[in-house]
């Protein structure tokens, strides 16, 4: 029996650790890199820092103008801010809006592999943010993407009257509906953590907390009144796509549209930033 267990244990680090190399590869970015990409355009993001209870806050923002409304993108997890990079990119974006994305907590250059537990501290995160860069005094935009939608929701119930626009993308708010693997579990052993990208673990810590982290949210959804947009892939395979009813029944009182996109993954930023463009620039009605 223990000798099994090893071997799944090894099997599952190997895995993660080939997952990881992956990720490293395809989605995380080092400072040159960030460089070489940046080499040749005109207007290149400026990184800041923030002290917040302790902490340091990293985000980067991209800004031809201070006096144009704040957009503030809030990744998932895992994850970093230039997982918005094509939105941070995008001419027409840079000519509306003083783009903003930030490292959440525990990720990216904000106290890298410590993480922070709740959706509450990470949400005054962003608030701490916000008051730091909204030069304009305009109302904000806010995109929050999986687990990062309900820290902007919960940013937007409890500030309404700074928020012009909420983005919920592929979110994950159902505590019922938290997805775990057969091998979740075991990516908490302290021995296959210490084998880990430390992304990984701060991601398995979330989700580990996440159900209760949704449960204490469930009284709230009410009192969001903002205009919101609730938009997920059919294809989603990493979130449970019942979290797109859940918001449909949960979010009674705000000025809400559905979205449910077909041939669609988790990735709905990068597989249709047209729509999330078109959606930032439509005018409330």
């Amino acid at each position: 029996m223990i000798k099994k267990t090893l071997i799944v244990i090894g099997l599952f680090v190997m895995a993660m650790f080939l997952q990881g190399c992956y990720m490293l590869k395809k989605y995380v970015y080092t400072d040159d890199e960030l460089a070489e990409h940046y080499k040749t355009r005109a207007l290149k993001p400026v990184y800041k820092k923030l002290d917040f209870i302790n902490r340091q806050l990293h985000y980067a923002t991209m800004s031809r103008s201070d006096t144009l409304p704040l957009l503030l993108l809030v990744h998932g997890a895992p994850g970093a801010w230039y997982g918005y990079l094509n939105l941070m990119d995008d001419s027409l974006l840079q000519a509306n809006f003083k783009i903003v994305s930030v490292d959440r907590l525990g990720y990216g250059k904000s106290n890298y592999g410590v993480p922070e537990l709740s959706v509450q501290m990470q949400a005054l995160e962003i608030k701490r943010i916000i008051e730091e860069e909204n030069n304009s005094g305009k109302k904000v935009f806010l995109i929050g993407r999986s687990y990062g939608a309900p820290i902007v929701a919960w940013y937007a119930i409890n500030y309404p009257q700074v928020v012009e626009k909420l983005l919920m993308v592929s979110p994950v708010i159902d505590p019922d509906r938290e997805k775990f693997y057969w091998f979740s579990s075991i990516g908490r052993a302290h021995l296959v953590q210490l084998l880990l990208p430390k992304m990984l673990n701060v991601a398995t810590k979330e989700k580990y907390s996440h159900a209760d982290q949704m449960k204490k949210m469930l009284p709230k959804w009410k009192r969001l009144y903002s205009k919101t947009y609730v938009i997920t892939g059919e294809n989603d395979h990493l979130a449970d796509t019942a979290n797109f009813s859940f918001a449909k029944k949960k979010m009674q009182n705000c000025n809400c549209t559905f979205m449910k996109l077909k041939n669609t993954g988790h990735q709905v930023t990068r597989q249709h930033p047209e729509l999330i463009k078109s959606l930032l620039l439509e005018k409330n009605g």
